[in-house]
């Protein structure tokens, strides 16, 4: 194979990894966000007190994140099908990384949240403020630099995950590393991509990183 062809292929497979890695990732932390704040402040005596559905939110959620994610490709191909029409391709490959980012960011969510010192609650509620000021003024707020980080541990994740579902033809470098690097026994295409998939989860990382230290306030005072 020509190093152009080469090139050709390797660009239009990181194009899908990204559109796959981008797409799920928002969907994913957007719902994945007021879950993780709701299982982090509904327990009982907390700011939305409700513990019954706490626990069965949260059995959903530990079910979700304990199946492997090729399993959970393989039994939502029929919700795949009935969302994008197919259940191969970047499109299709969505679905099942927008699934499986829910649950993961969720219960990142939820961690970031109860680090938070709750001191700070009382003092918000001793000043009035009502649960959702609490939520947005203070819990976001104070948790944005360990979003920031659950957000880019995501991500890092769904990197992973992309490559996986080209073993049942998801597209993008997965896929082009089975098809050309195992199938074709071409080991300087699986080799390249494997160095793009580095490549991209150290950017990712970096960036990531970046923005968290930025939203410290800790690095702000200094």
């Amino acid at each position: 194979m020509s190093p152009d062809m080469m090139f050709n292929l390797l660009t239009k497979a990181l194009g899908q990894t990204l559109q796959m890695v981008v797409i799920a990732g928002l969907i994913g932390s957007l719902i994945g966000l007021p879950i993780g704040v709701f299982l982090a402040t509904s327990g009982k005596g907390e700011l939305f007190p409700a513990p019954a559905v706490n626990r069965v939110i949260g059995l959903i959620v530990n079910a979700a994140r304990s199946t492997p994610f090729i399993i959970l490709v393989v039994a939502i191909i029929p919700f795949t099908r009935l969302v994008t029409g197919t259940s191969i391709g970047t499109y299709a490959a969505i679905v099942p990384l927008t699934i499986a980012t829910i649950p993961f960011f969720a219960r990142l969510v939820e961690a970031a949240i109860r680090e938070i010192d709750t001191g700070l609650i009382e003092a918000a509620r001793a000043m009035g403020a009502t649960p959702m000021q609490i939520v947005f003024k203070v819990l976001l707020a104070e948790a944005r630099p360990a979003l920031m980080a659950a957000l880019t541990m995501t991500m890092v994740s769904l990197i992973g995950y992309s490559a996986m579902v080209g073993a049942v033809g998801g597209g993008g470098l997965g896929d082009l590393g089975i098809r050309y690097g195992y199938q074709r026994f071409m080991p300087e295409m699986m080799l390249a991509v494997v160095v793009v998939l580095i490549v991209l989860v150290q950017l990712v990382q970096s960036a990531g990183d970046l923005l968290a230290r930025r939203f410290d306030k800790r690095n702000r005072k200094n």
